[in-house]
C-alpha cells in the first residue's frame, strides 16, 4: 500500500501525568505515515482522490491542543482513531508522538510512543433458532452498524438450516455479514458476546438453541488460536450453513490454513 508521511510536527500542548505539564504546556513532534491507495490520485492529478496531508496536520494540531491526556499512548490512540474514522480514502495509520521535554531527570533526545492501527475486514456468521429469529438475526446486523468503528458492508440472505451437534432443537436461521472495523480481534468477540448477550443468550448446551449465535469465521488473513478465540472458524470447511452464506459475500476468499476458496470448500462440501 501507497504511504503518505508528516514527519516532526511541532504542537505546544498540555498533556502529561503531572500537573504542571497540563498547565504550563511543553513541545510535541508528531510523525504520521499514511496509508492509503494514491493509484487513482497519480493517474488523474486530483487532490480529492488522495489525502489532504495539510488538512490531516492541522487535525492533528487541533485535537492534540483541545485535548489534555496523562499518557502518549492516550493521545495516540484517540488520534489514531480519530483520523481513520474521519479522514477519506485512510486504510491504515502508523503514528509516533515524541515528548522532547519528557520530566525524567535526565538527559535524552525524546521518549515517544508509536502505534500502528488501520481498518480490518471480518466475516461474522449469524445464527437463531429460537424466537423471532429473523428479528434476532436483523438486530445483530444493526447493532454492529451501529457500534462506531464498525461498518457493516453487506449482508448475506438468511437461509433455514437443520441443527448441527446432533441436539434436538428447532431449525435455524442463519446468514453471515462482511465487517470492516477497526476493532481487534479479540475486541471484536467481546463485541459480539454483549449484542448475544443483550438479544437473551444463554450458554447452556453446546450446540444447543440459543436466541442469536455470532461468531468470527475470517478476520483478515489472521490465524488465531487463544484460551478464547480460534481464526478461521474450527470447522468452518465442514458447515453448509456456514459456506452457503459466505458464497454470497467472498466466493473467492481463501482460506489461510486450508489454501483453499470458500468456493472450493462449497464444491468439495457437496
Amino acid at each position: 500500500m501507497d504511504q503518505i508521511k508528516i514527519r516532526d510536527l511541532e504542537v505546544f500542548c498540555n498533556h502529561g501525568v503531572f500537573q504542571e505539564e497540563n498547565v504550563l504546556g511543553q513541545k510535541f513532534l508528531v510523525s504520521a505515515t499514511l496509508f492509503t491507495n494514491t493509484r487513482k490520485a497519480g493517474l488523474e492529478d486530483e487532490l480529492s482522490e488522495s489525502i489532504h496531508y495539510g488538512e490531516v496536520s492541522h487535525v492533528i494540531t487541533d485535537f492534540m491542543k483541545q485535548h489534555t491526556f496523562k499518557l502518549i499512548e492516550t493521545v495516540a490512540e484517540q488520534l489514531a482513531r480519530k483520523l481513520l474514522l474521519e479522514t477519506r480514502h485512510l486504510e491504515k495509520i502508523q503514528l509516533e508522538i515524541k515528548k522532547p521535554w519528557a520530566p525524567v531527570g535526565l538527559p535524552l533526545d525524546y521518549v515517544s510512543v508509536e502505534i500502528t492501527r488501520g481498518w480490518h475486514e471480518a466475516y461474522i456468521a449469524l445464527g437463531s433458532n429460537m424466537g423471532d429469529k429473523r428479528a434476532f438475526l436483523d438486530h445483530a446486523v444493526e447493532a454492529l452498524g451501529e457500534v462506531e468503528g464498525c461498518q457493516v458492508v453487506r449482508v448475506s440472505e438468511y437461509i433455514e438450516t437443520e441443527p448441527y451437534g446432533g441436539v434436538e432443537q428447532d431449525t435455524f436461521l442463519n446468514g453471515a455479514l462482511k465487517l470492516r472495523t477497526l476493532l481487534p480481534p479479540e475486541e471484536l468477540l467481546q463485541l459480539l458476546q454483549q449484542i448475544e448477550a443483550q438479544a437473551g443468550r444463554e450458554r447452556i448446551v453446546r450446540w444447543g438453541p440459543r436466541t442469536l449465535d455470532l461468531d468470527i469465521l475470517f478476520y483478515d488473513d489472521a490465524v488465531i488460536s487463544t484460551e478464547l478465540l480460534t481464526v478461521p472458524h474450527v470447522e468452518l470447511q465442514l458447515r453448509s450453513f456456514v459456506l452457503q452464506p459466505l458464497m454470497q459475500l467472498c466466493p473467492y476468499k481463501r482460506h489461510p490454513l486450508l489454501g483453499k476458496t470458500v468456493e472450493e470448500l462449497w464444491n468439495a462440501l457437496g
